[in-house]
């Protein structure tokens, strides 16, 4: 072993506890934002002069430019220094947040939310690299667990807290207040982060051009292909087969690319870690089930329920205090108990809320939705930290910025793909359950003719016979509507809990780790 290399694991000046305080702030700030904006899209709509289709590219930008800067954060923080690169993206944020709130057209709000986009994509995966190595190796759990309360609660309390600041205030109070929490978290970073040693000398490295085009390609024209197919009937639309064929080619040239150059922007090398890319075909999954789940339940208190977007955005609120609570405990049980037995119950549990939300009907109430959420906040716990944990555990310290974007852009397409996937299932199984029972709704069928005919003579009371025929068809298109989308929302809450349920296998692809090893650091 060479002279030169230490068997020392680098420590931060600060309190590992305060350093957690400095960047968890500006994740939770940046997380919030991810969905914060959901519910004010017809307010932004309204006011800028656009369509509702027209301002959905208020979250489509964000997400594209966001998805391209997460996997090059290994890079950015090599080059530049992890604690430059954090501090820039803060401060690009933040004055993204301010010409968003300032935006006097769509266009305009769309290339702010862009630079906001590219600020925070980067966040994310950093603020989750100094945790990870600020704490000791036997600690990472619990620093994960901390990283969980805003990954986890953040995008949960977007929708209830961006409604209640639309409501009583404006939507552009939705990006202003960020300016004031953006100031505080670049005062904290200046003075609580700084770069490991080995971040310091990693500086040569030249921009990769090529990988930089393809990476933009293939995750723009995925996220809009995700973003606008339901709308453009998928595969139907010619552009949509463009846009598709254009991503595939372009991921697998990007990924050719990456493993042939000498200074790749992303370091694909590593999945050649079992435990790291194990980690990231789960998380992929979850991101489908956890925003596929939190657009899929407003959806359906919204359309079938009645409820305003403040109250459904209410109901989400249990499986937010559900993870928070939990994730204490569960840090504090990595490293005591296997990780496999802790995912396990995880997915179990979350698999197990999927199936209790799958017995929805037009007349539950809300207390009925409220145990399956505090469930899902739970499994979610005991789901993200051990899995963090473990899918970095084997990474070597100069690997860990690297591995932490890819993992945060498998967690993003997956929520991407989620979303999509809900609108889709929803949509399409609609009208096949409505073809399906429209055919009990026939002449020869006795009991829709009694029900038809007493309808029709109860309306007749009101109007004459011809218009209380019109009104009991109507009436009766209306409740098969109803049941139609009804089933839709059951058939995807069952596919959410099949789809977790098929994922344990994968579990035990992992390589067992009490905890993280301690990793060597070069020293001059």
């Amino acid at each position: 072993m060479p002279d030169d290399v230490h068997h020392l694991e680098w420590h931060p000046r600060h309190s590992p506890w305060l350093v957690a305080v400095g960047v968890m702030l500006a994740t939770f700030m940046q997380v919030l934002d991810t969905s914060i904006a959901v519910v004010a899209l017809p307010h932004i709509a309204g006011s800028l002069s656009a369509t509702p289709d027209e301002a959905t590219w208020v979250l489509t930008s964000y997400l594209v430019s966001n998805a391209i800067i997460l996997p090059m954060t290994g890079w950015l923080g090599n080059h530049f220094g992890r604690k430059r690169v954090f501090i820039s993206c803060i401060g690009m944020f933040t004055l993204a947040s301010v010409l968003c709130g300032m935006s006097l057209n769509l266009p305009m709000l769309i290339l702010a939310r862009i630079l906001q986009g590219a600020g925070g994509g980067a966040m994310v995966p950093i603020a989750q690299a100094i945790l990870l190595e600020s704490f000791p190796p036997q600690k990472r759990g619990i620093a994960m667990a901390t990283f969980a309360q805003a990954v986890v609660v953040a995008p949960i309390i977007g929708p209830t807290l961006g409604g209640w600041i639309t409501d009583n205030y404006s939507w552009r109070w939705i990006f202003y207040i960020n300016v004031p929490v953006g100031l505080l978290a670049i005062f904290l970073a200046e003075w609580l982060v700084e770069d490991p040693p080995y971040i310091k000398r990693n500086v040569k490295a030249a921009i990769d051009f090529v990988g930089f085009g393809l990476l933009a390609l293939w995750l723009a024209t995925l996220q809009i292909t995700l973003d606008k197919g339901q709308e453009a009937d998928w595969l139907s639309a010619v552009w949509i087969r463009w846009f598709l064929g254009i991503s595939v080619v372009a991921m697998i040239a990007f990924i050719v690319w990456e493993f042939k150059v000498e200074h790749p922007l992303v370091n694909l090398r590593i999945l050649r870690n079992r435990n790291f890319a194990t980690g990231v075909m789960l998380i992929l999954v979850i991101g489908i089930i956890l925003y596929g789940t939190t657009a899929e339940l407003p959806l359906f208190l919204q359309t079938l329920m009645g409820y305003p977007a403040l109250q459904s955005g209410f109901a989400l609120s249990p499986r937010g205090l559900g993870a928070f609570v939990t994730t204490f405990f569960v840090g504090r049980l990595v490293g005591r108990i296997p990780v496999r037995w802790l995912l396990c119950f995880g997915f179990g549990m979350l698999s197990l809320s999927s199936y209790m939300l799958s017995d929805i009907n037009l007349q539950v109430s809300m207390a009925s939705v409220i145990l399956p959420t505090v469930l899902n906040g739970v499994a979610m716990s005991f789901i993200f930290v051990p899995l963090t944990t473990v899918t970095i555990s084997q990474l070597r310290q100069r690997d860990i910025g690297s591995g932490t974007g890819l993992y945060n852009l498998m967690l993003n397409i997956g929520g991407s793909v989620g979303i999509a996937l809900v609108t889709t299932l929803v949509a399409r199984g609609a009208q096949a359950h409505q073809a399906l029972m429209a055919g009990h709704l026939t002449p020869t069928d006795p009991v829709f003719t009694q029900r038809l005919h007493a309808a029709q003579a109860m309306l007749a009371r009101h109007s004459d016979p011809v218009t209380a025929k019109s009104q009991a068809y109507a009436l009766f298109y209306n409740v098969l509507n109803q049941q139609a989308h009804l089933w839709a929302f059951v058939d995807a809450f069952r596919m959410f809990g099949l789809m977790v349920l098929c994922c344990i296998p994968l579990i035990f692809l992992f390589k067992h780790v009490r905890h993280a090893p301690v990793r060597q650091v070069e020293v001059p």
